[in-house]
């Protein structure tokens, strides 16, 4: 197949591009480096299958347009603003990246499809539901990635994906502007197109600065013999899932045709509260310390991942524990401190 992964030199995009490239397909990442890092696809340079990386922003039409000029067998689009307080302190930026960029990838798959076709876009009497099945190609498929953060409060129980949304950010609206217009993209065109909703994801290659996830600034700064430093009470909780076990359910998403038109949620089914969680993560001498949250209006008390429909669609579970990513991302951070 041919892959292309919006968002391939970040975090989780890594890990995909990766094993992609490792299943035996051909795999072009597009980032435009503001979060993600070349360095995260160095070992992939060279290798068959792996097409390359373009510096590349999802809201330019002219920089989609030249990535599409050749069509795509599956979109994985990864490509965001992931930091819930900069979306707070500056909501512009993350709308943007966020929502509109978005819109700029599904536009590009649904004029591939209708160019693949000989459609004219601009008919206005298209029967999708009818004709769509006797079209000789279909879209590529699109998987689109989410967040947990558009989801309320849910006190002690799991969160699934029909539980209600009120994001407590700008970046979380955002989300569910992009998910939504990907549903609708969906049902108006009949195009295949699947959310995924992965929770807390954490493991090698992820930022262990300000803008990365909270084991990594954990693990790193026990490393570092600096203070774990805990935002707020540390009563709140997170549904950590292994960044590994978070690619291949993505992977699977892709695959499926029983996930066309859904949103699905992944997790663990186990939340750890911050506080225990930085005790897991402190070692020797070191010590953990309570400072003031930046945003704590942003907070979500609680997340605990409901994936049983993962499990229905996908033949989906989290494989890799708590402890065990904790042990492999301390060994990633001590080998590679450039990542710090």
């Amino acid at each position: 197949m041919r892959c292309l992964v919006t968002g391939g030199a970040g975090f989780i995009g890594r890990w995909l591009t990766t094993k992609l490239v490792a299943a035996g397909h051909q795999v072009l990442a597009l980032d435009d480096l503001s979060n993600g890092r070349r360095e995260n696809l160095r070992e992939l340079e060279g290798r068959p299958g792996y097409l390359g990386l373009v510096e590349g922003d999802i809201k330019d039409a002219a920089c989609v347009g030249k990535i599409f000029a050749d069509p795509w067998d599956r979109v994985f689009h990864l490509g965001a603003s992931i930091h819930v307080q900069k979306s707070i302190d500056d909501p512009e930026p993350t709308f943007r990246n966020d929502a509109d960029g978005t819109f700029r990838i599904l536009e590009a798959c649904r004029r591939q499809f209708f160019a693949a076709n000989g459609l004219d876009i601009d008919a206005r009497h298209f029967d999708y539901e009818k004709d769509v099945p006797k079209l000789r190609v279909r879209s590529p498929r699109v998987t689109v990635m989410s967040t947990c953060m558009v989801y309320d409060l849910a006190g002690g129980a799991a969160i699934a994906e029909t539980h209600p949304y009120r994001p407590a950010s700008p970046y979380g609206a955002a989300k569910i502007g992009a998910d939504m217009l990907a549903i609708s993209y969906a049902k108006s065109y009949s195009m295949p197109v699947t959310v995924v909703r992965p929770f807390n994801t954490f493991g090698p290659f992820q930022k262990s600065n300000s803008e990365g996830g909270v084991v990594s600034i954990f693990l790193k700064r026990d490393l570092a013999g600096e203070p774990l430093l805990i935002k707020g009470t540390g009563e709140q909780t997170r549904d950590l899932l292994y960044v590994e076990d978070c690619a291949d359910f993505i992977m699977r998403a892709a695959e499926s045709e029983q996930a066309e038109g859904e949103i699905i949620n992944a997790g663990t089914g186990s939340d750890v509260r911050i506080v225990d969680l930085a005790k897991m993560c402190v070692s020797g001498n070191n010590t953990v310390e309570h400072v003031t949250h930046d945003h704590p209006q942003a907070e979500i008390m609680r997340l605990l991942c409901d994936s049983s429909k993962a499990k229905r669609l996908l033949g989906w579970e989290a494989r890799v524990n708590l402890e065990e990513g904790l042990r492999r991302t301390r060994t990633w951070l001590a080998e590679n401190r450039w990542a710090w």
